[in-house]
């Protein structure tokens, strides 16, 4: 008895017997001085809040851009993949990720009782911790079967000033949603209520959205395309590349639809390219 506490002690999992008919909760610490070979410690570490100008630059570029800056630095899984915004037209959703974790739900464990608790996971975190600026990302293992949030609790992020919400599952009340004034992304809509398939279980924790890994902090950007995820420690630097990628794209677009061949151009391995570049940049500003 005593070597199996210590294995579970050292693994650092505990679990927590649920009160009758009471969420199931998993408390989980790291052990003191143990950091995980395969995270990088910066992304272990409290991520410094996004910078303002940062955000603003963010704000002005696309995720196809932000995903090939990516790629550069040998990350190719950070787009979420299956999950679209209800409404294209709105601007840029650009925040810092606070994260929703459903698993699969357990009958006895989440009867529609379960909301009579003020501390359970999915109300808590969207009433009173998520933080305004930040995109809410809904870990929904891809299943749309139900719903992962409907338009009152959507409403209730956007009057806190929650810059966005993402779920790879669906939204119910999806119409409504769309007409809100914040940016929504998800697989589909779904009418039944999240407890008939999922249980809420943790908050801001890391979590896999779409298949892309997404840590509390990192930067979640979305437009018409989906969600990128920018590691947190990479924000700012992404953010100044991706810009300047930008100018060249609007310079390329501008002389294909001037007729001239993309070969040597796009991308530029011309030498001639870059120094045409820098005359285009120079008459226009930018």
């Amino acid at each position: 008895m005593a070597v199996r506490a210590d294995r579970r002690k050292r693994r650092g999992v505990y679990a927590i017997k649920a009160a009758r008919h009471g969420p199931c909760r998993i408390a989980r610490r790291r052990p003191s001085g143990i950091v995980s070979a395969s995270v990088p410690q910066e992304t272990m570490e409290t991520p410094m809040p996004l910078k303002p100008e940062t955000r603003d630059k963010l704000k002005t570029v696309s995720t196809a851009t932000i995903t090939t800056a990516l790629f550069k630095r040998g990350l190719r899984i950070q787009m979420i993949q299956g999950v679209l915004p209800l409404d294209p037209s709105k601007p840029t959703m650009v925040g810092e990720a606070f994260t929703l974790r459903y698993i699969p739900a357990r009958e006895d464990l989440n009867p529609i009782t379960i909301f009579n608790d003020r501390s359970h996971p999915q109300r808590k975190s969207i009433d009173v911790d998520c933080p305004p600026g930040a995109v809410f990302v809904i870990d929904s293992r891809k299943d749309a079967r139900a719903a992962s949030a409907g338009s009152i609790l959507v409403t209730r992020l956007m009057k806190r000033g929650v810059a966005g919400i993402v779920t790879d599952g669906g939204f119910r009340d999806a119409a409504e949603i769309a007409k809100l004034d914040i940016p929504s992304f998800h697989q589909r809509p779904s009418a039944p209520t999240n407890l008939t398939l999922h249980q809420a279980i943790d908050t801001n924790v890391p979590i896999a959205c779409g298949d892309a890994p997404v840590f509390p902090g990192d930067v979640i950007v979305g437009d018409g395309d989906g969600c990128v995820v920018i590691p947190a420690h990479l924000a700012d630097e992404i953010a100044n590349e991706a810009i300047e990628m930008t100018a060249y794209e609007d310079f390329a677009t501008e002389k294909v639809m001037e007729g001239r061949s993309i070969m040597g151009l796009y991308p530029a391995t011309d030498p001639q390219s870059k120094v045409d570049f820098e005359a285009w940049r120079k008459a226009k500003g930018r």
